[in-house]
């Protein structure tokens, strides 16, 4: 069994995730707690820390039972097959929450105009400006070296 994420209709993760486990499938939102707001008060709420996903986990052949629930879109892909979770990423992000107070946060894609931080590698520690975006691949320029990076999905 592997996990997947499930691409859901805004605001419909809680609900996913509720029908899904009424169905027999193991399901993971990843919740966090964040204080709304309102003219009249203020309230504590679960909002879902990736918004519109949802993780399921089963077998590559029970995949399609996914869509008997209502508010499933799709599944994350990568490279034109179903994205698969690894069982540690999931161990990891669990711990994390568990450990962590999460008073706000922002999830966001990488955008041109962006300064991005190399992780690994030879350039490591190296900042640099995101110049373009496409789906397989994007390019950085790293100004104190004068030169640009692509980087291949």
């Amino acid at each position: 069994m592997q996990w997947y994420a499930l691409y859901t209709e805004p605001r419909h993760e809680k609900k996913v995730a509720d029908r899904l486990l009424k169905l027999g499938v193991e399901v993971y939102c990843p919740l966090v707690t964040q204080i709304k707001q309102w003219s009249d008060r203020k309230k504590k709420v679960e909002v879902p820390l990736l918004p519109s996903y949802v993780f399921v986990k089963l077998e590559e052949s029970n995949r399609d039972i996914v869509f008997q629930v209502s508010g499933v879109v799709r599944y994350l892909f990568w490279l034109g097959k179903p994205a698969i979770i690894r069982n540690e990423e999931i161990q990891h992000l669990k711990q994390w929450l568990l450990n962590t107070v999460v008073t706000s946060f922002e999830v966001k894609g990488i955008q041109v105009g962006d300064t991005y931080k190399i992780q690994t590698g030879p350039l490591a520690g190296k900042l640099g400006t995101v110049s373009k975006v496409e789906k397989k691949h994007l390019e950085i320029i790293l100004e104190q070296l004068g030169f640009k990076i692509i980087l291949n999905k």
